[in-house]
């Protein structure tokens, strides 16, 4: 299954859309929920990032019976220092966004914990492209 959604720039309101949706939809097709949770967990990251910190982009989600691959592309403005921006509690996020309670520097973090493989395309002045594996094996897909 192939599913894409877009996501707006400083679109606040609508931040976790995306995750709900996806959520929603594993959740129909029986896999764990502790899957879920994680897949949920990172998508949720990635997709406030996107809000949070670039001109908008796409989540792009493919669902397979053994593995759920989810890339999550921005348009800019890129993250020049990679190592630093995955430190817990390092961010770029403006006073407003964290007045909003967004912004803590968990976000990049949280990927990585959650993701059973992670890939992190960027720099400074360019789009950024995450790609997020999460394995699905035998022993947490639910019974019928």
């Amino acid at each position: 299954m192939h599913i894409s959604y877009q996501v707006q720039a400083g679109d606040f309101s609508n931040a976790g859309n995306v995750s709900s949706n996806i959520k929603k939809i594993l959740k129909q097709l029986n896999f764990h929920p502790s899957l879920i949770k994680r897949i949920i967990i990172a998508l949720y990251e990635a997709e406030v990032n996107v809000v949070a910190h670039s001109y908008g982009g796409e989540v792009v989600c493919n669902i397979a019976p053994d593995t759920v691959i989810i890339v999550v592309t921005d348009t800019g403005p890129g993250i020049p220092d990679l190592s630093l921006a995955m430190t817990e509690g390092w961010s770029t996020a403006t006073a407003e966004v964290r007045e909003m309670g967004f912004g803590a520097g968990m976000g990049l973090a949280n990927i990585r914990k959650n993701a059973d493989e992670l890939t992190i395309d960027t720099g400074a002045n360019q789009p950024t492209s995450i790609t997020m594996h999460f394995s699905v094996s035998t022993e947490v897909k639910n019974e019928p």
